[in-house]
């Protein structure tokens, strides 16, 4: 299978069900209890099938990664293009922690898989650290964010978030440092 050349509606039926499938695996935090054959038999299709879309389980976790990574970025371009700019970002940020929480095991799935394979995610950070750049450029433009903090920022305080997902008490102090960033990101009066 090329990237270039299209799938079939069914083949792509097929993949599009192994992702699913897998995401609701990883979501559940059951990824390292199955074996990758039993991703063919809950999405109902043939081992062979799973195995010429996704041939090792490596290759279908990087497809459900991709896969969350393109929907964050179109809802961040969503945004930008239905909200104000300062309300854009606000927004995209406080969804992100909620995407977090609603996604810990598939988060923990990847991190764990991808360990050793940081190249394989560095293309869906630098999309995903776009779309934060893009959305705090236009809250710049606008003059409601400073000019002097650039987004590498913003992003270092989600993934601190996101690490430390352990912590009790982990959602009401997210959201607290969302808080503090979308303060520390206000242009001043």
């Amino acid at each position: 299978m090329t990237a270039d050349k299209p799938l079939r509606a069914d083949a792509q039926r097929n993949r599009d069900v192994l992702i699913a499938k897998a995401r609701e695996v990883f979501d559940a935090g059951d990824f390292f209890d199955l074996r990758f054959d039993d991703f063919a038999r809950l999405a109902g299709v043939g081992t062979g099938t799973l195995y010429r879309h996704f041939p090792t389980r490596e290759a279908l976790a990087e497809a459900v990664y991709h896969g969350e990574v393109a929907a964050l970025c179109d809802r961040a371009r969503q945004l930008q293009a239905t909200l104000p700019a300062a309300e854009a970002l606000a927004t995209f940020l406080r969804g992100m922690v909620d995407h977090i929480d609603a996604h810990e095991g598939l988060a923990r799935t990847l991190a764990t898989l991808m360990a050793d394979r940081s190249g394989d995610l560095a293309e869906g950070s630098r999309a995903l650290e776009q779309a934060v750049t893009d959305l705090v450029a236009a809250a710049v433009r606008d003059g409601t964010v400073r000019d002097d903090v650039d987004a590498g920022a913003v992003m270092m305080a989600l993934h601190g978030i996101g690490a430390a997902h352990d912590r009790p008490g982990w959602r009401a102090e997210a959201d607290d440092v969302i808080t503090l960033v979308l303060d520390g990101l206000r242009r001043p009066l």
